[in-house]
């Protein structure tokens, strides 16, 4: 199965989550495919995970600054998108 950019957000446990994301689509990174991003979650523990929208939106703020590499396989820039799932701490 091919890879994609991907990003999934998993529960390991009550208030304690795993976030993962992937590029994909490149020569530096081949993503997940769905079974791979499900196993990867497994493998760290999530007892629950839910798979966000991929490609381009696949992006991964923290701290102000993108961490990861966005693309959609033509160009590595994110992609706007209307949704977001947002973390706070202190």
């Amino acid at each position: 199965m091919r890879g994609a950019p991907r990003t999934a957000i998993g529960q390991i446990s009550p208030l304690h989550y795993i976030i993962i994301v992937s590029d994909g689509r490149t020569d530096e990174s081949e993503g997940f495919s769905l079974l791979q991003l499900a196993e990867e979650m497994q493998n760290r523990g999530a007892v629950t995970a839910y798979n966000l929208d991929g490609g381009g939106s696949s992006t991964l703020y923290f701290n102000g600054e993108i961490i990861n590499n966005p693309t959609n396989g033509n160009n590595t820039e994110e992609r706007e998108v209307s949704e977001i799932v947002y973390f706070g701490y202190e």
